[in-house]
């Protein structure tokens, strides 16, 4: 009985120092980054950089010249047309002021890009071709309603997109 008690242990020890082992093999293989999941990375490409500054340096980047339609000190809107296509490019003084006009914004739908203080607004493939150029992360918000029922839908009485 006393012998089969120390084999046990002696079992014991070498399977925790096997798991020990083998725990510090994988901590060492995953700060190095070399094991598992690391070719994945690699197919992905690289997400640009978000980019930040005023309206018209926003819309430089964006090869846009801006048609100014808000120009109030806690938001700065324009229309862009550039041969991606035509969209809204918004800043805000606050990062509260941004989330309020998003969350207005998306009554209507749409697909945003979001940078730190600036929006973009427009159709997905316009939105997608700006992420080559300004980064950020795109939002994609569904209608609560639909263009023939009530008098939602038309882009004119849209006020998130237009400012007013």
């Amino acid at each position: 009985m006393a012998q089969r008690l120390g084999r046990r242990r002696g079992r014991v020890r070498r399977t925790t120092a096997a798991v020990r082992a083998g725990l510090a093999l994988l901590t060492a293989c995953a700060a190095l980054a070399g094991c598992g999941g690391g070719a994945d990375r690699d197919d992905r490409p690289a997400e640009p950089p978000t980019a930040s500054g005023t309206l018209e340096q926003l819309a430089s980047k964006a090869d846009c010249d801006p048609r100014l339609q808000t120009d109030a000190e806690e938001l700065r809107q324009a229309n862009c047309t550039t041969e991606d296509g035509r969209y809204v490019l918004a800043t805000f003084a606050t990062d509260r002021g941004q989330r309020e006009w998003i969350n207005e914004a998306n009554d209507y739908g749409g697909s945003y890009l979001v940078g730190r203080k600036w929006v973009a607004v427009g159709d997905p493939e316009v939105v997608a071709a700006l992420r080559g150029r300004l980064g950020g992360t795109v939002e994609t918000a569904s209608p609560h309603h639909s263009g023939n029922s009530g008098g939602g839908g038309s882009e004119e009485g849209h006020s998130g997109h237009h400012g007013s």
